[in-house]
């Protein structure tokens, strides 16, 4: 089933934006580079001295690497357990009865991240189509400071199974007709023409290739879908196959996510590790042009 509103325009989030049951939530990250001689790809960096610089009036800051995601696990982002979730949503205030908004700053791909991990515990939150940037640049209000935190729930997910795969589904699609592999990386990195921060250079073998950023406008907002489902098509990516996203850290690929989702998409998943542990695995195949 398509799910049209998954995103949320500027002008019509700034017609609720004093409604009670919104719920707004920046979910900003930097990727830094990482000490001379780390065994880490980067350094996750939360943007909440950003949100204190300046964020949409009303919002709440949540920190996906340090809160949302599984810290024991050797690779950032790693999807943690229900329970974790559970009480960190809830720690926000997170209620399913609300309209729950999410936007980030410089790419949009922090937010998606969210979105596709809250639609995975049966939540429909929405996305800021443009982010913060969007936002700033058309002059909509701004505050500065610390987060007005929302009062607390009681989250409990009800969990959409499959949204998230690990290597060894990855593994057992290659090559199956019925399944599209999708690397949302750009070009080079994709076709191993460029060392990779992630270890081996290259692909899933047998991947497409849809980069996030070419489903990405000049002012930081989403293609059309007739655009996105010409690029998927043109990639063979259609309804009839199992569709499994991967990028370098399971972040950017939730941009062609949320499209395809869109798009009425309904067979996807998500390989969270991504090139993260696939490109240190010397037991996992790997391809390049």
């Amino acid at each position: 089933m398509s799910q049209p509103t998954a995103l949320i325009a500027t002008d019509q989030l700034a017609a609720i934006l004093d409604h009670p049951d919104l719920r707004l939530y920046d979910c900003t990250t930097y990727l830094e580079p990482a000490p001379e001689g780390s065994v880490v790809p980067y350094r996750a960096v939360p943007g909440n001295k950003t949100f204190a610089a300046g964020h949409i009036p009303g919002a709440d800051f949540l920190d996906l690497q340090g809160e949302f995601s599984d810290t024991s696990s050797q690779h950032f982002f790693m999807m943690p357990d229900v329970a974790q979730l559970e009480a960190a949503f809830g720690r926000h205030g997170l209620d399913a009865g609300k309209t729950i908004v999410l936007y980030s700053i410089g790419t949009m791909m922090w937010a998606t991240r969210l979105w596709w991990m809250l639609r995975s515990l049966g939540i429909d939150a929405r996305v800021l189509d443009g982010g913060f940037d969007k936002w700033k640049e058309e002059g909509q209000p701004i505050e500065t400071g610390a987060p007005r935190s929302y009062p607390a729930t009681t989250f409990r997910a009800t969990p959409r199974a499959g949204l998230f795969v690990d290597k060894n589904v990855v593994k057992a699609r290659i090559g199956d007709p019925a399944t599209a592999i999708v690397n949302a990386l750009g070009p080079q990195f994709h076709r191993g023409l460029e060392p990779s921060r992630y270890g081996r250079p290259g692909r899933v073998p047998g991947s497409v290739n849809l980069p996030a950023a070419t489903l990405v406008n000049a002012d930081k907002t989403l293609t059309s879908l007739a655009d996105a489902e010409a690029k998927f098509a043109a990639q063979g990516v259609t309804r009839d196959k199992d569709v499994i996203l991967y990028c370098g850290g399971g972040i950017s690929a939730t941009i062609d996510l949320l499209l395809l989702t869109q798009l009425g998409y309904d067979r996807l998943a998500l390989y969270d590790a991504s090139m993260g542990e696939w490109a240190k695995d010397p037991a996992l195949p790997i391809e390049t042009d």
